[in-house]
């Protein structure tokens, strides 16, 4: 009845397994910048450092809501963002990496320079999230090196042009193309494909209509064969969905509309969600799982 992607996901050190439910990867953006929750760990000192302790005491608290993995990022993607050299990325990322590995905690580095990777990674990361979809070289040969789970997702330009007039004549077939080159060219250049993960990159230039196309086609993306992982929190097409019902909303006030987009991403064989709020995604899974997948798996 539906068709899901591969059930297994081989990282650094270690191998998830989606049979039983679908993943949670829970967000800690270690920025002053993000769309969602920008600043939320400045320095007690407020001349816009980092709170190292807070980000690493929010990784537990997602933990405990349910995340199976938590997903640190060092520099704001948000449409319009400003980069960040790498000198701060790694000052931003790598404390807070070492910590929540340490601790035994899955840890994806979000990330598209491949020096901060590969920090990471020597820190204890067992995943690269790279929402550039492996365009650097250095980045492939850093993850054909080191070996961890790989993230490629798919964005049209950067964050600074991404969303100036987006145009695709099919964004599904367009989209899952484009993943499966990527792929191809990484399992090419010796990354296993078994450690390969594709994520179509909502929001990241598409319009709203391209990001709702995406969603209910999605089976198109996940009958590649790889997990796929969908990252719908927070996100603006959600407000100007909700908006065009009469509701006006900011970033935090989106978490029921992101959960009802990822349970219906489960139902179309994503393996994996990205969520800010790891409750109320659990709740929409669990139960999407539940109605979708074995109920011996379930009850």
């Amino acid at each position: 009845m539906f068709a899901f992607a591969e059930a297994t996901w081989r990282l650094r050190t270690q191998t998830v397994d989606t049979r039983d439910h679908t993943l949670i990867m829970g967000v800690v953006n270690v920025t002053p910048d993000s769309f969602s929750d920008g600043g939320s760990f400045p320095a007690a000192d407020g001349v816009g450092s980092i709170d190292h302790d807070a980000a690493i005491e929010h990784g537990r608290r997602l933990v405990g809501d349910g995340a199976d993995i938590i997903d640190v990022g060092g520099e704001s993607t948000r449409p319009g963002a400003e980069a960040v050299d790498v000198a701060e990325e790694l000052h931003r990322v790598v404390p807070v990496v070492e910590v929540l590995a340490a601790e035994g905690i899955i840890v994806s580095v979000d990330t598209s320079k491949a020096e901060v990777a590969e920090a990471a990674l020597l820190a204890g990361a067992e995943i690269v999230n790279d929402v550039t979809g492996l365009r650097d070289p250095a980045m492939v040969e850093v993850c054909a090196a080191l070996g961890p789970g790989v993230v490629i997702m798919h964005m049209c330009g950067d964050p600074r042009s991404m969303q100036d007039a987006p145009h695709y004549d099919d964004v599904v077939d367009e989209v899952r193309d484009y993943l499966v080159t990527q792929g191809d060219a990484a399992i090419a250049v010796g990354i296993d494909p078994a450690r390969l993960c594709l994520d179509p990159g909502i929001g990241f230039g598409k319009t709203v209509s391209h990001n709702l196309e995406l969603l209910a086609g999605l089976g198109v993306i996940t009958a590649a064969g790889y997990p796929v992982l969908i990252g719908t929190s927070r996100k603006s097409f959600l407000g100007v969905v909700l908006g065009r019902a009469g509701r006006l909303t900011a970033p935090p006030d989106r978490d029921g509309a992101s959960a009802a987009t990822a349970a219906l991403a489960v139902a179309a064989g994503a393996s994996i969600v990205r969520a800010h709020n790891v409750a109320a995604t659990l709740e929409s899974t669990r139960i999407a799982d539940a109605i979708v997948r074995s109920a011996t798996n379930v009850i």
